[in-house]
């Protein structure tokens, strides 16, 4: 290991007292032991009962509070729970130091094969688009739904504004950047992370704002933090590199759930020329494009981004509670690649909703 790296802080040390996550109005959090890694679960109790499951998956450096805006405004449709990946939100580091996407997905299938909610609606942004990607290729039982929210699937060409994320993955650059930014306020942090993952900015509400940084200053205060998010940097990178079977565009084009797609316009991290590439790849997808939307559609239009989960779900029959879409979606197996979205016939329709001109494509 380079002398400039962070080492790997074991589960087993001793953590300082933080201040507790915050938990918003109408939601529990509750912790869930599984074999090699204890989950922290954020769960929105559903409005009554019956509804079909739903799980979250939040992105790089994020946790379940990414979803929270979302969860609120599905209420009436899913049974939701988000989950903080291991090292991130309230979820202690894994005991085995796996942040690779494998080792995420990995997780995130335990809890659902030890929760036995699956077949879910299962949700993903960012990293967790890729993890969720790679749920549903490996075990389809799992996933009723599959809604990518900016996935963070390999380009070949990556945008300047991705490139500092990126070197986060090299050996001794996260130790570098500890030091440059040592007197970064939490404040400055989140006006940061907030430029670059926002399209707009101005979108943030003061209060919302303030959380972020209380969030911000818990989280620095964590042994293992850079540690996390260092290592899950290197294991996306390293998922980019992987062919035959585990290439994550290959799984892309295994999974069998209908896929909902939604791409950021403003995105400074996954590329917009993506979105058609996904389109392509998903055999039973629809595509969402947010044109003002940056990286974290599901924070700024919560609102049309549930709108077109709610349609795209109805549309495919799967809000009835009584089980998964059959193999292939709602039409069965063999529905058409890349449905509706190249190829004669494509329904396009224009939604609304959060100040966005939100623009759908699908079967």
């Amino acid at each position: 290991m380079s002398s400039t790296e962070l080492p790997f802080v074991p589960p087993a040390t001793v953590l300082p007292r933080v201040a507790p996550v915050r938990v918003g109005e109408g939601e529990r959090l509750r912790s869930v032991g599984l074999p090699g890694v204890t989950l922290t679960v954020r769960s929105r109790p559903a409005a009554r009962e019956g509804l079909p499951p739903a799980l979250y998956v939040h992105g790089l450096g994020g946790s379940s509070q990414n979803w929270s805006a979302l969860m609120e405004q599905l209420e009436d449709e899913v049974d939701g729970e988000a989950v903080d990946l291991p090292g991130f939100g309230d979820s202690p580091p894994p005991d085995d130091g796996n942040y690779s996407i494998t080792g995420h997905a990995r997780a995130v299938i335990r809890f659902l094969d030890a929760s036995g909610r699956g077949p879910v609606h299962l949700f993903g942004n960012s990293l967790g688009g890729a993890v969720s990607t790679r749920v549903a290729a490996v075990r389809p039982d799992l996933v009723r739904t599959l809604t990518l929210v900016s996935p963070a699937l390999p380009e070949i060409r990556v945008q300047r504004t991705a490139v500092p994320t990126g070197l986060l993955a090299v050996p001794g650059v996260a130790g570098l950047f500890t030091r440059y930014s040592k007197g970064w306020t939490a404040e400055q942090r989140v006006r940061g992370v907030t430029a670059l993952c926002y399209g707009d900015p101005g979108r943030v509400t003061p209060e919302g704002f303030q959380q972020a940084v209380e969030e911000m200053e818990r989280r620095l205060q964590l042994p293992y933090f850079w540690d996390a998010l260092t290592r899950s940097a290197r294991g996306l990178v390293n998922a980019y590199t992987l062919g035959g079977q585990h290439a994550l565009w290959r799984q892309a084009e295994r999974v069998l759930a209908p896929t909902l797609l939604v791409y950021g316009g403003r995105d400074q991290l996954v590329g917009f020329r993506m979105a058609q590439k996904a389109a392509r790849a998903f055999r039973d997808s629809r595509l969402l494009t947010l044109p003002e939307a940056g990286h974290v559609a599901m924070m700024e239009y919560p609102e049309t981004v549930a709108g077109a989960f709610r349609e795209f779900a109805v549309a495919k029959g799967a809000l009835d509670g009584d089980g998964a879409v059959e193999a292939g979606g709602a039409s069965g197996a063999g529905a058409s690649s890349a449905s509706g979205v190249s190829g004669a016939g494509r329904d396009a329709a224009t939604a609304s909703g959060g100040g966005a001109d939100a623009t759908t494509v699908g079967s």
